[in-house]
């Protein structure tokens, strides 16, 4: 799989800006302001339907202009497909796949599937369980684009029980008898999606862990240090909504394993902390509060990791996502990666990162990815390419994008 060509209109700093591209490394050249990372950024996108570096569309377009139009032509195998999204803010968006309309955004998912490394990686490691949770989240619909579909629904369904807490915290203080005849309904909804989210990230952490191993051993000469886990609120033993930590690379002790028997555990778990929750105006069980646990050398990384250490977690979470869904993980035994495609390489994109890494694992990782597909590489000066990673050279200076 790789990317044949980019176009973008009025997206972040691009009135216009077209791109041709081609399997092997490209690298886009030019001092820091002029808009290279606004280019793959629209590549990544087109992936996820998401940014990398903001979490509202609004700032994708560009200033002063009604909408934003990426369009990216990707080729897999003897396919070619053309994917079109228009980004209106305050407005639904819209997307074409070979000049077709599709119902909704979300069904161009799985067209074109990225790896992006960049600098805000290292929030992975250094930041706060929620970004953690959408590296997982994210992963979850690259492999399967259904994902996409239940993240939204569980999002909507915790707003609007959030909602329904709040109001009756707010009755109960006013001393009124809160209205509660629909929460049964919100929470019978909230975890039977919420069981489908927790299998699929448990299933992930299981098939990710060999592979953030392999990849750290690589990039920073310590086998075996780096081990994932996660912790969940919904752990046996686990009172009033607080966080219990398990280690579930290997599996999910003490939990039920099927969407069924997770959706039965996370209703009993809210009725036992129904009330602090009123009080609270919070769910408080429940994916949206747990974790991805990152330990080296048997202590958490956050807090514990150097910066160098913290940088090489981030390299491997990356680089295992992109071996992940390359070759797939025969520790995978989940029926949540069940049929998904495993045999098309991702495009790798690797946004201003060897600025920011010392020389050897710049030199480890160029000897990593040298060999994949498709590599787009961002830098600010041409020596922040390795020499591993030499190809096309794309100049992006003053509005334009010239080969040299």
């Amino acid at each position: 799989m790789h990317v044949t060509a980019l176009s973008v209109t009025d997206f972040r700093s691009w009135p216009q800006a077209d791109l041709e591209l081609g399997p092997g490394v490209t690298a886009l050249v030019g001092p820091n302001g002029q808009g290279k990372t606004n280019l793959v950024e629209a590549i990544g996108y087109v992936a996820t339907l998401s940014s990398h570096r903001v979490a509202s569309d609004t700032a994708l377009v560009r200033a002063g202009a009604p909408r934003a139009i990426v369009r990216l032509r990707a080729a897999r195998d003897d396919r070619s497909t053309l994917v079109e999204l228009e980004l209106n803010p305050g407005k639904a968006n819209r997307a074409q796949v070979n000049r077709s309309p599709v119902r909704r955004p979300r069904d161009v998912l799985g067209i074109l599937r990225t790896v992006l490394f960049a600098p805000e990686d290292l929030a992975l490691v250094k930041g706060d369980p929620d970004t953690r949770r959408r590296f997982l989240d994210e992963l979850a619909v690259q492999v399967a684009p259904r994902m996409a579909g239940v993240l939204a629904d569980h999002d909507r369904v915790l707003r609007q029980r959030g909602a329904l807490l709040k109001s009756a915290a707010t009755a109960r203080r006013a001393r009124t008898q809160p209205d509660l005849r629909t929460l049964d309904v919100w929470d019978a909804r909230l975890a039977d999606l919420g069981a489908e989210v927790l299998v699929m990230r448990v299933a992930l952490v299981e098939a990710l862990a060999p592979h953030v191993q392999a990849a750290y051993a690589q990039v920073s000469d310590a086998p075996g240090d780096a081990i994932l886990g996660y912790r969940s609120t919904l752990v046996e033993g686990a009172k009033d909504g607080e966080e219990a930590a398990g280690d579930l690379a290997g599996g999910l002790p003490h939990l039920g394993s099927s969407v069924a028997e997770l959706s039965d555990q996370l209703r009993e778990a809210m009725a036992r902390v129904r009330d602090k929750e009123i009080d609270r105006g919070v769910t408080l069980v429940g994916p949206h509060r747990d974790d991805l646990v990152l330990t080296l050398g048997g202590l958490p990384a956050k807090g514990y990791a150097s910066h160098g250490e913290s940088w090489s977690f981030a390299l491997a979470l990356r680089l295992a996502s992109w071996s992940l869904l390359t070759h797939g993980s025969p520790e995978a035994t989940s029926l949540a990666l069940a049929g998904w495609d495993e045999g098309s390489e991702p495009v790798l994109i690797l946004d201003d990162v060897f600025a920011e890494l010392d020389t050897r694992r710049r030199g480890r990782l160029a000897e990593l990815v040298a060999g994949a597909e498709q590599v787009i590489v961002t830098a600010a000066v041409p020596a922040d390419v390795p020499e591993q990673l030499e190809g096309v050279r794309l100049d992006v200076v003053d509005g334009t994008i010239g080969e040299r």
